[in-house]
């Protein structure tokens, strides 16, 4: 075999070398690919959030989550609240809702106060309503947005109050929450029922938690009703006072979805929701909580953090 001959034959095996080099390199981003989450094969998700930053944040941490899994996801802003909710959810509109389990519970059941301190409990009673609906709730988080009644620390001086008991006799003090504590099971009926304290005489109506924590601040009211997730519960100088006989539910995060979607999706659905509810905090939500209230940044923002931070970004 001639030099010349020889030398062309080793270029030529040499092109052959690479081309198959390239050529694996293009398998290995088809590989690649292949482990991206694969579209999932089912009724398309719509999340109902409600009118308040919380409900908007839980919605966008588990639409981001369960769209890293294949689900195809959008949120419904209702532009208002739970009665809203259960229509959209009646009407086809929206079939996923972040919710608390003894809030949804005691809506449904008009306030017949069936609600308990145990989140387990409570979703199970909650499901025999829901079964009416078509409806069904996943697993409950540890995560609890509940009313706490809260004063300053000179009140709390003054009046010797440290727990609910301690309100006994004081039926003159007054008392600033959102307007439905009036009639909500949880809050002064509540404290009617269980402590035998009435203070519908003092009552004022306030339309957001800040207005509540300015107004305790400004001595303009004695208690304030704080949710528990709200970064104003945090501010310096408040006590909150317990709740020694256990009258406040367990209002627990807990996602309900339609029928529709367990029985398109069985496990695969829920096994992503729970491990998301598994992760939330009542820290965690506080945290999330002053971000989108204090800081203004956007749910979605806050929410892919949070999920980054948890290792459930995908």
């Amino acid at each position: 075999m001639s030099k010349q001959l020889r030398l062309l034959l080793a270029l030529v095996a040499t092109l052959a070398l690479v081309g198959a080099a390239c050529g694996d390199d293009d398998d290995d981003g088809g590989d690649g690919d292949s482990t991206a989450a694969q579209e999932q094969e089912g009724p398309a998700i719509t999340i109902g959030a409600q009118d308040f930053g919380e409900s908007a944040i839980l919605a966008e941490i588990y639409k981001q989550r369960l769209e890293t899994e294949g689900f195809d996801v959008s949120i419904q802003s209702l532009g208002g609240f739970r009665d809203i909710e259960i229509g959209a959810f009646d009407g086809g509109d929206i079939n996923f809702a972040p919710e608390y389990a003894a809030s949804m519970l005691e809506f449904l059941n008009e306030n017949a106060a069936e609600a308990t301190n145990d989140a387990r409990e409570t979703v199970e009673k909650l499901q025999t309503y829901l079964d009416e609906k078509g409806l069904t709730a996943l697993e409950p988080s540890d995560a609890i947005d509940t009313n706490q009644f809260v004063v300053t620390q000179a009140t709390s001086d003054d009046q010797g109050l440290e727990s609910l008991s301690d309100l006994a006799g004081k039926t003159d003090l007054t008392v600033g929450a959102p307007a439905d504590c009036e009639t909500n099971a949880y809050c002064i009926p509540g404290l009617q029922r269980v402590y035998g304290v009435d203070l519908t005489g003092g009552f004022t109506a306030l339309d957001s938690q800040t207005a509540i924590a300015d107004a305790l601040d400004a001595d303009e009211i004695d208690i304030g009703v704080i949710f528990s997730t709200s970064p104003e519960i945090s501010r310096g100088g408040f006590v909150v006072l317990e709740d020694d006989q256990q009258m406040l539910a367990a209002d627990n995060v807990v996602p309900v979805v339609k029928d529709e979607l367990t029985e398109a999706y069985g496990d695969e659905l829920a096994d992503v929701v729970n491990e998301v509810s598994a992760a939330l905090t009542t820290e965690e939500l506080i945290e999330l909580n002053r971000r989108q209230g204090v800081d203004q940044e956007d749910p979605d923002v806050v929410a892919k953090d949070w999920l980054e931070d948890n290792d459930l970004a995908g």
